[in-house]
């Protein structure tokens, strides 16, 4: 059986198992591990209690060659980790007069005392070497209670987390022989595809070793993570390139980016490029397509502006729809959509409209109009089309907005990329 040396991530704090706040420590160091080529297989997330925290310790201990905890280095009393550790492992602890020492003087700086609490925070396992932290009054630690175990703490403050980790896990964690190869990952993007359809495309390729592939999915839009591990960023990409071609020659059209790339970012780019402009007109999205063309610095070389129609007399006096359509199909339909994209390509004066109308829900919906029913127009120098989307009724409001939105570019995307 092959051993692989690895490190796991344990995060305390009962916050984060209420959901109190967001676990962006794990993401972070998770991130890290890879960047240094080091495997980790395992995240835990535990409250603050000793009891339970020595079990995640004891279980670790048998899979894993380093432990790096967040969490639980304050001075108040549920903030146990350091001393749990020690109890763990039969370590007394030691106060340190330095630690201390820095915490009055950054005491100092802010014109305030040191409270006799903050004493907690200087006790470290006897035997352990301190990891400064530089920003907050909670250091953490270094420590390698027994032969092939090495222990990192650090305060869940991402900030001082952060700064500790940059400034001296990585430097010791190369010293100790790690790091020595790097795992680099591109995530190719996909927009118009389920992720069981892709996943059936790119079978060949989801079993393969180095680089490997994995498929994600969320809201509407599916990613093949590629990653490789190679003894530079230079190597890794190598390793990548040509499955990252093929991947995306076998997806087509389907395949819009990598990485940092949205679907507002890649249309800017393709009107960019063709020197061309867009204006959009919405209903049901309530200006959220409009919000993700402004996200984009410099959106305003192409994007030109766009009216929020909600109700009809906007939809007549703005857009030029209508009103007998309106009365005879509804504002969900999609004579409506192209004459809603029409209008605004015509009062704006651009290259392009773009136009979503429908039913986000929760109400609204009837049995031949469900919640869920969106149609998306798109009007050009050639030609006024439309576009009908059935997203479902269980997606709720806010999911079926956004998929409408993104769809809506999706759509424009693949007109200008054709």
């Amino acid at each position: 059986m092959l051993f692989i040396m690895s490190a796991e991530i344990i995060c305390v704090g009962t916050e984060m198992l209420l959901g109190d706040i967001l676990n962006s420590n794990a993401q972070f160091l998770a991130q890290q591990l890879a960047r240094l080529g080091i495997p980790h297989f395992y995240q835990t997330v535990v409250g603050d209690n000793p009891t339970r925290l020595k079990q995640v310790i004891e279980i670790a201990c048998r899979r894993a060659q380093i432990l790096i905890f967040t969490g639980g280095l304050g001075p108040t009393p549920d903030d146990l980790t350091c001393e749990t550790i020690a109890d763990f492992f039969g370590a007394p602890l030691v106060e340190r007069p330095e630690i201390i020492e820095d915490i009055s003087q950054k005491y100092a700086v802010r014109g305030r005392v040191m409270t006799p609490s903050n004493r907690k925070q200087a006790l470290i396992p006897q035997g352990a070497e301190i990891l400064p932290n530089f920003t907050g009054t909670a250091p953490g630690i270094i420590w390698q209670p027994q032969t092939g175990l090495t222990i990192f703490t650090f305060p869940g403050v991402p900030s001082e987390m952060h700064r500790m980790w940059e400034d001296t896990a990585v430097p010791y964690l190369k010293n100790q022989g790690w790091g020595k190869e790097i795992i680099y990952s591109r995530m190719l993007k996909f927009w118009g595809i389920a992720e069981s359809a892709l996943a059936e495309k790119v079978a060949a390729y989801l079993n393969m070793p180095n680089p490997t592939v994995a498929p994600y999915a969320s809201k509407g839009e599916v990613k093949l993570r590629v990653s490789a591990q190679a003894a530079n960023e230079a190597a890794a990409q190598d390793l990548i390139a040509p499955v990252e071609k093929q991947l995306q020659d076998i997806a087509g059209l389907d395949y819009y980016g990598a990485d940092d790339d949205t679907l507002a970012s890649v249309v800017g780019q393709l009107l960019l490029a063709a020197g061309q402009t867009l204006s959009v007109a919405e209903s049901c999205t309530g200006g959220g397509l409009g919000q993700m063309l402004t996200e984009i610095s410099g959106s305003s070389s192409y994007f030109w502006g766009g009216v929020i129609s909600y109700d009809n007399s906007v939809k007549i006096g703005l857009l030029g729809v209508n009103p007998e359509d309106l009365a005879k199909f509804g504002a969900v339909s999609s004579i409506v959509a192209e004459q809603m994209a029409a209008g605004v390509r015509s009062r704006l004066g651009t290259t392009w409209g773009l136009s979503i109308t429908g039913i986000a829900g929760p109400n609204g919906g009837t049995e031949t109009k469900p919640v869920g029913l969106v149609y998306i127009g798109l009007a050009g120098p050639h030609e006024v089309k439309s576009f009908e989307y059935r997203f479902g009724t269980a997606r709720g409001r806010s999911l079926i907005r956004h998929l409408s939105a993104c769809t809506a570019l999706d759509n424009l995307r693949r007109k200008l990329a054709a």
